[in-house]
């Protein structure tokens, strides 16, 4: 995949990303619409669900990013490799998600993943976290019973606080304990997990399941 300059930071407050998106006709996006899907929120480039898509084809992907030249680039490269069970969307999740996952076919979303999202270290910018409390209320409204979201992140705080917002919605229950997960339970890392683990720097990671309440 080329190398697509992009900001490293997207404020998602800025006016520019508080349009929705529309919702889309997933018959048109996949080959096979009924399939398991895996929602990945702030994908970057893209490549974590393009491997996932490799290995995994009897799953339907969806990447969602605020960065669009990065969403069209990844599109662009998933269409020339063929893959009929991946598509991104350029979205602010936290306006847009609920718009998208009302327009699947119910049971169909069984697997989310928030990974190394964009800490914004100022207490003053919290907000701008993508793990918000209407995020987390919405997952919980269209995540299958038995489907699981997979946290993880560089900065202890931010997955502390990932943790806390899904451990305070009562249709998610953390597994493991509380304790850390030691390896990621999907066959592909991202590109900032290699390159932490790499430094020899710690990855905090967490899994949650939707229960039925």
């Amino acid at each position: 995949m080329p190398f697509i300059r992009v900001r490293q930071h997207v404020n998602p407050l800025a006016q520019k990303y508080q349009k929705s998106v529309d919702p889309i006709e997933w018959e048109n996006i996949y080959a096979k619409p009924q399939q398991p899907l895996h929602l990945d929120i702030g994908c970057a480039r893209g490549r974590f669900v393009l491997n996932m898509a490799k290995i995994e084809p009897d799953w339907n992907f969806l990447g969602l990013e605020i960065r669009e030249a990065l969403v069209i680039e990844a599109n662009r490269l998933s269409s020339e490799l063929g893959l009929t069970n991946l598509h991104y969307v350029f979205c602010n999740a936290n306006n847009s998600l609920k718009v998208l996952l009302s327009s699947l076919p119910p049971g169909i979303l069984q697997r989310v993943t928030i990974q190394f999202p964009d800490p914004w270290f100022k207490t003053r910018h919290a907000k701008r976290r993508v793990v918000q409390p209407e995020l987390v209320a919405d997952l919980a409204n269209y995540l299958a019973v038995g489907g699981v979201v997979f946290l993880q992140s560089d900065m202890e705080f931010i997955a502390l606080e990932m943790c806390d917002r899904f451990s305070e919605n009562p249709h998610f229950q953390r597994l493991h304990t509380s304790e850390w997960l030691a390896e990621n339970p999907l066959p592909v890392p991202t590109e900032r997990e290699v390159g932490t683990q790499n430094k020899g720097e710690p990855v905090y990671r967490a899994l949650f399941e939707r229960v039925r309440v």
